[in-house]
């Protein structure tokens, strides 16, 4: 008995990749792992509920959304575009990381950390809120309930809650543009 595979081509991390033969049914988690060497996405629950795994699927619009892909396959991205926490730093001719980006960053500057485990799922989570208060500035009165509701779906093991929610606002009230009568 063998494995059936299917070709695969996507975007990742503004590299174009494939088309590569995956098998039908190969979870994204899995595949950015053992087929991209791409670890920084975290297999927690395999069941989507804790988020540690989500990637930056970059739609067609300009818009971006979180997916998880510890429960989607690796061909529903097939086409797509997508960014994973590795592909946020900017990086020089060696590939070597120059700058992070600022989530990235405020997440280091407030320790916003304790295991790290779900870091990665956080630092997404909050790339694709920056990106949409770009497009959709939000007032200030309303922040701490628009980071809330951007966070409340991951979970974090060792309750770091405190420190994400701090990076976070900081990124969003010192980034112009992202509040409305802000910066």
């Amino acid at each position: 008995m063998s494995i059936k595979t299917q070709p695969l081509s996507l975007t990742v991390n503004g590299q174009k990749v494939g088309p590569i033969a995956v098998p039908e049914g190969l979870m994204m988690i899995d595949f950015l792992h053992e087929y991209l060497n791409l670890t920084g996405s975290r297999l927690g629950c395999g069941q989507g509920v804790c988020h540690a795994c989500v990637l930056i699927h970059d739609r067609a619009d300009g818009t971006s959304e979180e997916i998880r892909t510890c429960i989607t396959g690796a061909h529903f991205f097939g086409g797509k575009t997508i960014r994973t926490v590795e592909g946020l730093a900017k990086r020089n001719d060696k590939g070597e990381v120059v700058e992070l980006s600022p989530v990235q960053q405020a997440f280091l500057t407030h320790y916003s950390f304790q295991c790290g485990y779900c870091t990665p799922g956080f630092v997404n989570a909050a790339t694709v809120l920056v990106e949409k208060l770009k497009r959709e500035p939000v007032e200030k009165d309303k922040v701490e309930e628009t980071i809330t509701e951007a966070l409340n779906e991951h979970i974090c093991r060792c309750t770091g809650y405190v420190r994400y929610f701090e990076a976070v606002k900081d990124v969003v009230l010192n980034t112009p543009g992202l509040v409305k009568g802000g910066k």
